[in-house]
């Protein structure tokens, strides 16, 4: 019979829950007692970094099921008709602390994470289909403007509109907050949009701009100003509280995915700046095509590990779908997971809400808190010859997606000039640079280096890669290595 007994975080018997070791019982407790310091210790630090932005939310796990034929437009696994893939969404309030209450006016992000068999895809939106600003470098100023002040710790309605007027951009989106849909009634009665415009590639290689429509199938409903007021003062988890009992009775929301598509030259001519973030395309000139529907039917088991670790990035893209030229876009692909390896860790990928169901094989390695690792026998370099994981050969020099700007956007060095070449600034240096007695030093340190070489294969390309610097050279180390 196993007994249900207590352990230390190593798995050792624990003698007592409810009493520390002392000296006597009225005595000093000591700091012998490991199990006591353990358990204090940990729970001084249950807590990681709540986020900057997007603190507060909640969430759930379901289903995303394919239900049309886009494969015109994309490649992508999961919109393939009949594939059903597994994802996790987080809905949340923008402005607010992890305290704050749900039902505060604030627009509502709407993060989605797709296991797709081709890896995770993040769709990282809100229940607008556009934002305050339209270039990133003004985006922590904007979140300062919305926060508290350093002084009073208060929130300043000067400082919110203060930004907002000197930022005329600022106005669609503050139209939409300061309307009706700025109070949704739950998050399972309110829209959800990707706002950006991304990339859709087919398996042809043609490129489309698309946005991302989420429709709720409860219908939008939303708060009065009143009722929302009252709610933000009698339960500040309103939201959370309808979103986990609502999947615990088996009333599983769900919302059906349109897509709007725009032909890849028309982004050229269209008399909206498609890739700015302010604006929305004219469901006239694009129209709404369906994709499929997804249903949240499993809430979580644990929340911090489930949610409140969960790392949604737009820098997760998958084969078929790319950036586009939105700036804001642009630079939440680098502000997203870089917060991630702040708040939660530099390996918050290995954790389980947030690793691919699809193997990953990379050469990264080490860090806090590394769970999965390779095997002794993988090397932990690349480009390498024995058998590692290698790129996949882009096709045509490109990344699959891609957009002409200055050039096209591709994977290809620097375009050569009348001299360019890997090797000969490293020649001119070897032979104009060094003097006799640096050349000298410099060939005994690269024989002894290329000399701990144990593959001969790997030796005799060390051998070229230095002869392709200067040939004397390559014959000098040939014969020093002979020795």
């Amino acid at each position: 019979m196993t007994v249900n007994y207590s352990t230390t975080q190593s798995g050792a018997p624990v003698v007592s829950d409810a009493h520390a070791q002392s000296v006597g019982a009225d005595g000093a407790i000591i700091l012998t007692d490991h199990y006591l310091v353990e358990k204090l210790a940990q729970f001084n630090r249950e807590r990681v970094p709540e986020r900057v932005v997007h603190a507060k939310g909640g969430g759930a796990f379901g289903v995303f099921k394919t239900t049309e034929d886009v494969s015109k437009y994309t490649k992508a696994a999961l919109f393939q008709p009949g594939t059903e893939t597994e994802m996790l969404i987080r809905f949340s309030s923008v402005a607010g602390e992890n305290g704050s209450p749900d039902t505060w006016r604030d627009p509502r992000g709407f993060a989605i994470k797709f296991y797709t068999s081709e890896g995770n895809y993040d769709l990282v939106g809100n229940n607008t289909p556009v934002f305050f600003i339209r270039d990133g470098i003004k985006f922590p100023d904007f979140i300062h403007s919305q926060k508290r002040l350093p002084g009073s710790h208060l929130r300043d309605a000067d400082m919110q509109w203060d930004f907002w007027t000197l930022s005329p951009e600022s106005a669609h989106q503050v139209t939409w907050l300061m309307g009706d849909r700025g109070l949704p009634k739950t998050w399972r009665h309110m829209q959800g949009y990707g706002s950006h415009t991304y990339q859709w590639i087919n398996a042809e290689g043609e490129r489309f701009w698309v946005k991302y429509h989420f429709h709720t199938n409860q219908g939008v409903e939303n708060l009065t100003g009143e009722e929302a007021e009252r709610i933000a003062g009698e339960n500040a988890d309103y939201y959370i509280q309808d979103l986990y009992e609502s999947i615990e009775e088996g009333s599983f929301p769900s919302w059906d995915l349109f897509v709007q598509v725009m032909p890849y030259e028309d982004a050229k001519t269209y008399r909206y700046n498609p890739f700015d973030l302010t604006k929305t395309w004219s469901k006239k000139d694009y129209p709404l095509i369906k994709v499929g529907t997804m249903e949240l039917n499993r809430n979580p088991e644990n929340y911090f590990a489930q949610i409140e670790q969960a790392a949604f990035a737009p820098s997760n893209f998958v084969p078929g779908i790319a950036a586009s030229p939105d700036k804001m876009l642009q630079a939440r692909i680098f502000s997203y997971a870089d917060a991630h390896r702040y708040r939660v860790g530099t390996n918050h990928a290995q954790l389980p809400v947030n690793a691919p169901k699809s193997e990953v094989r990379n050469y990264s390695q080490d860090g806090a808190g590394r769970i999965s690792f390779n095997s002794p026998s993988t090397p932990v370099y690349a480009p390498n010859s024995a058998g590692g994981p290698a790129a996949v050969e882009p096709a045509a020099g490109t990344v699959g997606g891609g957009w002409e700007n200055d050039g096209e956007l591709t994977l290809a060095a620097h375009s050569l000039h009348a001299e360019d070449g890997d090797f000969v600034q490293p020649g001119i240096l070897y032979r104009e640079v060094f003097d006799d007695a640096t050349r000298a030093r410099f060939l005994t340190t690269i024989a002894g280096a290329v000399g701990g070489v144990k593959r001969e294969d790997i030796k005799e390309r060390a051998i070229q890669y230095w002869t392709n610097v200067d040939s004397e050279l390559g014959a000098k180390l040939r014969a020093e290595l002979g020795k």
